[in-house]
């Protein structure tokens, strides 16, 4: 996959359908703490939606699909929850790849891996390696990520392969970012009924049209993606342009 240009310095192709988009999944704890079951239950229960949101997306051949799983942040929570989590992404790994290699899915990890067992590092290597030749959708797991994080790692890397050059350009840095292979997302999809971006893919959502919803994400079923859908059919992309800007150029 080549690198894709920022829409910061161009204007992307406006289609109907998102080429790319980015979800935090959202209130797995709260869908368990209402039915009076372990948080972790609720983290089960929204593989599902994961499974479904995989194959809407194979389906209506949306290009990019990117999720945050576990944020650089969600070390704070209660060590035997985090202890769970790593476990249920080390079993998801296993019993999901196969899947996924089958329905010609890439899958890729991104975040940041050394805090992570070298049993776990192992797996996530095998899992993309697995997949790497495949052609349909592209589903990036952001692990152990943080978009500040991506940021200074960007810089520092550009830094290290270009010890000579004192002056960084966007351009400069965009390869070496966490998500160069990608187009930037289209839309970004919250569940559970907050209205924040959480650290997640900072520098990428410059432009992604915003899409809240109270529902949880172990509800968060085809129907309640295809309203998300709906609304992002809905918004007008002018990107620092004019309404009548845009018109022309549809027009055209």
């Amino acid at each position: 996959m080549g690198l894709f240009s920022s829409s910061t310095k161009q204007v992307p192709d406006h289609h109907d359908l998102p080429q790319h988009v980015a979800v935090i999944m959202d209130g797995n704890g709260r869908w368990a703490k209402k039915r009076f079951l372990p948080r972790v239950a609720g983290h089960q229960r929204g593989l599902e939606s994961v499974r479904q949101l995989v194959k809407t997306c194979v389906k209506r051949d949306i290009q990019f699909l990117t999720l945050f799983a576990f944020s650089s942040e969600n070390w704070r929570r209660p060590p035997d929850e985090v202890t769970f989590l790593m476990g249920l992404f080390l079993e998801a790994l296993d019993r999901e790849v196969n899947k996924l290699h089958e329905a010609n899915v890439v899958l890729k990890l991104i975040g940041d891996r050394a805090p992570f067992n070298s049993t776990l590092q192992e797996k996530m290597l095998e899992a993309e390696q697995k997949t790497v030749a495949n052609t349909g959708l592209t589903l990036s797991i952001a692990v152990n990520y943080g978009g500040r994080w991506d940021i200074v790692n960007a810089v520092n890397q550009w830094q290290l392969a270009h010890p000579d050059q004192a002056l960084l350009t966007e351009n400069a840095l965009t390869p070496y970012l966490s998500m160069a292979y990608a187009p930037e997302p289209d839309l970004f999809i919250r569940t559970g009924g907050e209205t924040r971006i959480s650290n997640f893919l900072l520098w990428q959502l410059a432009y992604a049209e915003l899409y809240f919803t109270p529902t949880l994400w172990p509800d968060f079923d085809a129907a309640a993606f295809e309203e998300a859908l709906s609304s992002y059919r809905q918004r007008e992309r002018r990107f620092g342009r004019t309404s009548e800007q845009v018109s022309a150029d549809h027009s055209v």
